[in-house]
């Protein structure tokens, strides 16, 4: 007969999450960013985060099959440059207001490597960008954000940055609140 304690800690290792994959702007980037974010949270709502472009979308895996393939897709991935070519809305809460990025060889291929790596398979092909607000906003006021977004940092189009750092985070994108998302580690990338 098995020991339920054993039986408890067996179960823990092998429960799941959903993980994504984060690629970092530089810190002052990120404070550019974090201003126009905190502007459209104040006038439309939404919950607080940080400033990314998503490389892997949502998948669920253990914690260490997670850690695993993030490092090992890491080995070898060097710093890359990153251009905002607009402000721009979605459709659903984690698309709802966002810089889309120009999808050049290397933003591209650096999605291409990760998903390869953590046998993601999306349903709808590699959009890079860059959220700035999540919420639940009718198209009209989607589209105000959208122009304040505008107004505010009028230079943001055409931005272009070097994205130095990934991360693992656990995302799980059920919790809209995003108080249970996590990042797990950083990864610093080479420059040559």
């Amino acid at each position: 007969m098995m020991n339920p304690e054993s039986a408890s800690i067996q179960s823990d290792e092998e429960e799941t999450h959903v993980y994504s994959v984060w690629a970092l702007p530089p810190e002052d980037v990120s404070a550019r960013i974090e201003n126009l974010m905190k502007s459209l949270r104040s006038e439309f709502g939404g919950p607080l985060f940080e400033p990314h472009i998503t490389v892997v979308g949502a998948i669920r895996l253990t914690a260490e099959d997670a850690l695993t393939k993030f490092r090992t897709a890491c080995q070898g991935i060097k710093a890359y440059q990153a251009t905002v070519d607009h402000v721009t809305t979605g459709t659903f809460f984690y698309q709802c207001v966002f810089l889309l990025i120009h999808p050049t060889t290397e933003v591209v291929e650096t999605s291409s490597h990760f998903c390869k790596h953590f046998d993601f398979k999306s349903s709808t092909p590699y959009m890079p960008h860059m959220s700035l607000l999540y919420s639940h906003i009718s198209d009209e006021k989607r589209k105000q954000a959208k122009e304040i977004a505008d107004k505010l940092d009028e230079a943001v189009n055409g931005l272009r940055f070097p994205i130095t750092r990934l991360a693992l985070c656990k995302t799980d994108t059920a919790d809209e609140t995003l108080k249970s998302w996590d990042k797990i580690v950083e990864h610093d990338l080479s420059s040559s």
